[in-house]
């Protein structure tokens, strides 16, 4: 720490760190536009000038800019000097020359950090005559507005594109005073963290072209803290409703988690919440009453009440999208032995696997926030910037650490980026990607190989065996596949903070025990090692600590086959997803009554008895476990229409109706909590990640709504001219209205983030301990498995599969981040990214079947038969095929099968 004097007062401020950073974490307003805490300091826009005095006998000081001038034991400066205040009012006045100056039609308008910075300066008077520069704007696909003609040529947007997120079809053009920020030509954005350049951007150039559709002023828009649900990561969002709509969803910081960005499909998938297929009513399907038809809540628990009474066993299925609340309740209704995990049995035993080598250690499970911080990594068998986009993104940024270190011992801070990026040359830290399929990542990686899932995993096996010699050896590698593993393992052993990333996309057990023992023995060669394994669904490693009994999907099926059970209850679930299609059908059509909750219209809701409406993310409350052990509360943002419920209010209220399991269930989320940490000693510490619902400040509640919103009393003018009341939330210490405390809150109760001339998204910088670094009063979340001291023995690898038949190719999932999701699947702007379904084969193989690029090839997989064309290149395994996961028709668990592919109308 040093002393710094800002304006006569004196402070204590770390020094590593720029004049800018340092009066922002004070609570002292700079105005800035071209620097960004994530993205640091260029000095493009000469906004953030204060005087700097040589001493405290020097009265006349110089103009620096803040974000450039690095801090110095009893550095004098003066934020507010006539002389500098005048300089900031000239520097934004030059700026806005060509602002075409249009807030009322912007969309940025009342969340613009241009306005804010604008007023703070104290600029009001324009004094050009001229004809204004105007520029043409770009179609930037569904996802973007752009309007050049508000750019202050900040340089934020082509920082965060290409230098922070990898993107390069964005760049900077410029001829004479003309500079033009876009691609070559008009055409979607390709980086799958495009969407951050609506936030990034400090003016109105890039905006949401989702949010445009349904647009409504910031200031009107209803907010809570919640949590994307589309993988397993738990990036922390702020949905936004108004009309009881779900309008848009912006990035909510959390320093541990995704702090300040998004992925694409986290930004824009959760239009599913508007989707046409949304169930509004109970349904009675046309097994019962011979033509699907809506009924009501009473109708349908009456209904429910007389299945129960008549079935001859009842055997229940969880989710992995669900919230642990909800699964919990249903578990509670059926009872322990009756319920099962919503997985596929490959998919539950892997996770089960990953959550007790989790448990032993000795490597730690890193967040994301700490993958950024290393130093090297290894992606072994998963495509995360499909399956996990943001570890993808954390995953860049460590890359930048090594050369960073070495720009620090020629005098060059981090925080000056222009600098460090001249002085490192394009340097790239160590990033190993082993994956059966071609990766964004590999352009970034600094070795890449392609191998068959096995394959990967043996190269793992190799590679701690050369680290640590108690491990087991691999003797029959390929030579390149041995010469990769000797290179891993030496540029391994020369880090400080490598990490192994893994996952269980591929279906491979191998991969997970390779993952394992290589970090066991970095760990036990002194390196901080980290272990991160890619969760399929966004509760998936929740459900897993709930069902350590191992009863997957297919054991609740021999349930009813074997008629043990004849009515099956299904929690937010599409079983012709899960397994395979035949199966399902049979299964269902079996059961005597089949009831389903969900939010959407799917195959399984359309072959139940009954179905009742259940809440989205949006409209209820819940927890939900990342793959990091981390456990989240989502809170509602607003009242569900028609008769939807949440599935545990649903769940509840069936318990009321028989006095077994009412004595089993509880009936508040209160009491949901407190059960599941008592049930389970692993979630012994789940009533501390939020506050509970009888929380207050100062006896006040915190509301959802702004307390700049606007014309709430006429919200409901078409149908009264009378306010209505409020309605009320007993479940969490949120309230559906502006009147409650707006003060400092806990971390994972913050609604928005606002502050007083502070409207935009820069508003975070209020909030945080220190700029860029934690909320105050910590990050939300709290971590749930913390790894052993000493780790188990090290795993024998899995010995090579005999030779199959040379017909037979082994399946290799292939994620897409736009498609392979259920729920975004279904959102409009996802749609129109969505790929064309096809197998990919090498070319060898190709030959060998008479299979030509783009040749219609069928396949009978674990789902079903499915038909697709083929994409031939030698950048993949030979026997194997890449077949699409998730996209219609292709169901969720494919990998580690074995299939026959021919070309369509060939006989076999």
């Amino acid at each position: 720490m040093i002393s710094i004097y800002v304006d006569g007062a004196a402070h204590e401020v770390k020094g590593d760190q720029s004049l800018l950073r340092a009066c922002l974490s004070l609570g002292i307003d700079v105005p800035y536009f071209c620097w960004h805490p994530a993205l640091e300091s260029v000095g493009a826009c000469r906004q953030c000038a204060v005087k700097l005095y040589k001493d405290e006998k020097d009265h006349i000081g110089k103009i620096v800019m803040s974000c450039m001038t690095p801090l110095a034991e009893g550095m004098r400066v003066s934020v507010n000097d006539t002389e500098v205040t005048k300089f900031r009012a000239a520097n934004i006045e030059w700026l806005m020359l060509n602002h075409p100056h249009d807030c009322p039609v912007c969309d940025e308008g009342g969340e613009c950090h241009l306005q804010d910075m604008t007023l703070m300066t104290g600029h009001v008077m324009r004094r050009n005559r001229f004809k204004k520069r105007t520029y043409r704007n770009q179609n930037l696909g569904g996802f973007l507005n752009h309007e050049m003609n508000r750019c202050i040529q900040c340089y934020r947007c082509v920082r965060f594109y290409r230098d922070y997120a990898g993107g390069r079809d964005l760049n900077v053009f410029a001829s004479r005073n003309h500079v033009y920020f876009g691609r070559h030509e008009d055409g979607p954005l390709e980086n799958v963290f495009s969407g951050n350049l609506a936030e990034v951007c400090p003016t109105g150039v890039f905006t949401d072209k989702q949010f445009k559709k349904r647009y409504t002023r910031p200031w009107d828009l209803a907010t809570a803290p919640s949590l994307c649900v589309l993988c397993g990561l738990g990036c922390n969002i702020h949905p936004a409703e108004r009309y009881g709509e779900l309008r848009r969803v912006r990035n909510r910081f959390n320093g541990e988690v995704n702090g300040y960005f998004l992925c694409d499909r986290g930004r824009y998938g959760h239009e599913f919440v508007n989707s046409p297929l949304r169930i509004h009513s109970p349904l009675l399907n046309k097994r019962v009453a011979g033509s699907a038809s809506a009924i009501g809540k009473v109708e349908a628990l009456r209904l429910f009440h007389e299945i129960w009474k008549e079935s001859n066993g009842v055997v229940a299925i969880g989710s992995p999208r669900a919230s642990l609340e909800s699964n919990f309740a249903l578990r509670a209704l059926v009872g322990v032995d009756r319920f099962y995990a919503g997985m596929g049995s490959k998919e539950l035993a892997l996770i089960l696997r990953i959550i007790s080598m989790l448990k032993e250690g000795p490597a730690r499970i890193p967040s994301l926030q700490e993958v950024g911080s290393g130093d090297g990594v290894l992606v072994l068998g998963e495509d995360i910037t499909n399956t996990a986009p943001m570890l993808a993104l954390s995953v860049l940024k460590a890359q930048r650490n090594s050369p960073l270190a070495e720009a620090e011992r020629f005098g060059i801070h981090r925080w000056d980026d222009s600098a460090w990026r001249s002085a490192t040359q394009g340097k790239k830290g160590a990033l190993f990607v082993v994956t059966p399929m071609s990766t964004w990542l590999d352009g970034f990686a600094t070795h890449v190989l392609r191998a068959t899932p096995e394959n990967c995993a043996r190269i793992a096996f190799a590679a701690a065996h050369l680290v640590d010699s108690r491990s087991p050896e691999i003797r029959d590698l390929r030579e390149d596949e041995a010469s990769f593993a000797a290179i891993l393992a030496e540029s391994m052993k020369n880090l400080r903070c490598p990490f192994i990333i893994s996952g269980v996309t591929m279906g491979n057990p191998a991969l997970v025990d390779g993952a394992v023992n290589l970090s066991h023995a970095l760990s036990r060669a002194g390196h901080e090692a980290g272990l991160s394994f890619v969760m399929p669904e966004c509760n998936s490693l929740g459900l897993g600590l709930i069902c350590s009994h191992g009863r997957a999907v297919e054991d609740a099926f021999q349930e009813i086959e074997e008629g043990r059970a004849d009515t099956l209850i299904i929690l937010e679930n599409d079983l012709f997803r899960r397994t395979s299609r035949e199966r399902a059908a049979a299964c269902l059509q079996k059961c005597r009554h089949v009831i389903s909750l969900d939010c959407l219209q799917n195959g399984t809701t359309a072959a139940s008895d009954l179905v009742l409406p259940a809440a989205t993310f949006a409209e209820t409350t819940g927890t939900l476990v990342s793959g990091e052990g981390r456990a989240q509360r989502f809170f509602q943002l607003f009242i569900s229409q028609g008769d939807i419920r949440p599935s545990r209010a649903w769940l509840s209220d069936m318990a009321k109706m028989d006095g077994e399991a009412r004595g089993r269930q509880p009936h508040t989320l209160d009491e949901c909590i407190t059960s599941l940490a008592e049930a389970f000693p692993d979630l012994r510490l789940l009533p501390d990640c939020a506050p509970l619902s009888g929380f207050r400040v100062r006896g006040r509640k915190i509301p959802r709504e702004p307390h700049r919103e606007s014309g709430r009393t006429s919200l409901h003018a078409d149908i009264t001219v009378h306010e209505p009341e409020s309605p009320h939330d007993p479940e969490t210490p949120l309230a559906f209205t502006m009147e409650g405390y707006g003060g400092e809150l806990p971390s994972p109760l913050i609604p928005r983030f606002w502050a007083p001339a502070w409207n935009s998204v820069q508003a975070v910088n209020k909030f945080q301990t220190e700029v860029g670094g934690p909320l105050r009063g910590g990050d939300p979340g709290i971590r749930l498995i913390k790894p052993g001291p000493g780790g188990g023995d090290y795993l024998e690898p899995v010995p090579l599969e005999a030779d199959v038949a040379a017909v037979l190719f082994l399946v290799v999932p292939i994620a897409h981040i736009f498609g392979s999701e259920e729920l975004s699947l279904l959102a409009p702007a996802i749609q129109e990214r969505t790929p064309e379904a096809r197998f990919i084969l090498n070319a060898s193989d190709a030959k060998r079947l008479g299979i030509g690029e783009g040749d219609l090839v069928e396949a009978h997989l674990p789902g079903g038969p499915c038909r697709a064309p083929a994409h031939v290149t030698a950048d993949f395994p030979e026997h194997a095929v890449g077949v699409p996961l998730g996209l219609p028709g292709f169901a969720q668990n494919l990998g580690g099968a074995y299939i026959e592919l021919r070309k369509a109308g060939h006989e076999r």
